[in-house]
């Protein structure tokens, strides 16, 4: 596999963890409303949506080609 598939892919994956943390936000903000939401499920989701943010970072950062200092 050469850079530009790996390249490719890696954005592939970016957009694939950026749906699912956007469908985390959309289900976090209806759980939110509702007049006694599940504590535990909130917790969960917002850590699962924290996860997929560090994830999607890390990706980003690897696309960043390294600079010489």
């Amino acid at each position: 596999m050469n850079a530009s598939e790996d390249t490719v892919e890696i954005r592939a994956r970016i957009h694939e963890l950026q749906l699912e943390h956007r469908d985390l936000d959309q289900v976090i903000g209806r759980l939110s409303e509702s007049p006694y939401p599940d504590q535990l499920q909130l917790r969960r989701l917002k850590k699962r949506k924290l996860l997929l943010k560090d994830m999607i970072t890390q990706l980003e950062m690897s696309l960043v080609p390294d600079i010489p200092a």
